[in-house]
């Protein structure tokens, strides 16, 4: 990979530039500035990089105001974003993330634990190549009017990226972001997720363009539900948006899940055609993520999202047991 790191240390950096040297997998570029990197990542057009590794606390414009601002690019829309920094206390850690950060180190690291962070992310690397070119692909049939691809070039079990949505994080991102936390502590924290009903049958309909504006479409929404409150968000696939929020909140569901309803059917959502589409979530239930062990966090996250799903498909149950019965009658 082609790695920028950024700090205002200039041992960090030699730290790090031996640390890539012995390893042979690598190439570094090191910044000592947030400005100075801004300008190097602009003008690696031709050969965009990688990877980044941001410190925090930097004179001139902060690590967390970089990611901000790498995020705007396109070019780096997605690209992977490690904070390698002193700071530990969880309001940058929050900050971090929610600019775009994928992953959170803190000094003092280890060597070893570095590689393997830098491991996971040139696997991530590789995967979104081939995942983003289906995206822009199906962008450039949409917008030269060309027939489109069917929308299973998209997974819909697959986790989507979504850009420029406040608070929305990639799921790769969430992981880190939940374990980060339980590295520390989790304070009062509460996963919980919604699923767009019928899914599989809006897959099934639409472009892949058309099914990444309809979830696009619907975290933006979710996003202003939850505004007064303190959380992060990501799309898990599947239809389903995964939600980790803090201080101490614990969500009435059935009540915030008629506040998304009403915002979709408020909002008129197209499909390609012109044709109207009728949207609306499911909610599952809200679980604590305190006091348990770290081995269990990330599973809270997965039964959070098979609450939502199940809490659909009853939905769906219901409906059909309904039609049934008027039917009969």
């Amino acid at each position: 990979m082609k790695i920028l790191a950024v700090d205002d240390d200039p041992i960090i950096l030699e730290l790090l530039t031996q640390f890539v040297s012995l390893t042979g997998e690598h190439e570094l570029v090191t910044c000592l500035s947030g400005p100075e990197a801004l300008e190097v990542a602009g003008a690696a057009t031709k050969e965009p990089f990688d990877c980044f590794l941001f410190d925090i606390q930097m004179p001139e414009m902060d690590g967390i105001v970089l990611t901000h601002t790498i995020r705007e690019m396109a070019m780096y829309s997605d690209t992977p974003i490690l904070m390698l920094t002193a700071m530990s206390d969880k309001r940058y850690v929050d900050a971090a993330f929610a600019a775009g950060a994928t992953d959170y180190v803190t000094k003092p690291f280890e060597l070893a634990d570095l590689k393997g962070r830098l491991g996971l992310v040139s696997g991530l690397v590789t995967a979104r190549r081939s995942h983003t070119r289906k995206i822009f692909a199906a962008q450039s049939l949409a917008a030269s009017a060309l027939p489109e691809q069917p929308a299973s070039s998209l997974e819909l079990h697959e986790p989507i990226s979504i850009y420029d949505v406040d608070y929305v994080i990639d799921y790769f991102a969430m992981e880190n972001y939940v374990a980060q936390l339980s590295r520390t502590a989790l304070f009062g924290s509460t996963t919980f997720a919604f699923t767009i009903r019928k899914i599989a049958e809006h897959h099934q309909a639409m472009s892949a363009f058309e099914f990444f504006s309809l979830v696009s479409d619907v975290s933006e929404i979710i996003s202003d539900v939850l505004a007064d409150h303190q959380f992060l968000m990501s799309y898990a696939g599947g239809g389903t948006f995964v939600c980790v929020t803090e201080s101490g909140w614990s969500p009435d569901m059935p009540k915030l899940m008629d506040a998304i309803n009403l915002a979709l059917s408020r909002t008129e959502l197209f499909d390609n055609a012109g044709q109207q589409l009728y949207v609306r979530v499911s909610a599952g239930d809200a679980i604590r993520m305190i006091w348990k062990p770290e081995s269990l966090i990330m599973e809270t996250i997965g039964m959070a999202h098979a609450s939502a799903e199940a809490a659909s498909e009853r939905h769906e149950r219901a409906m059909n047991d309904f039609w049934l019965e008027e039917r009969r009658a």
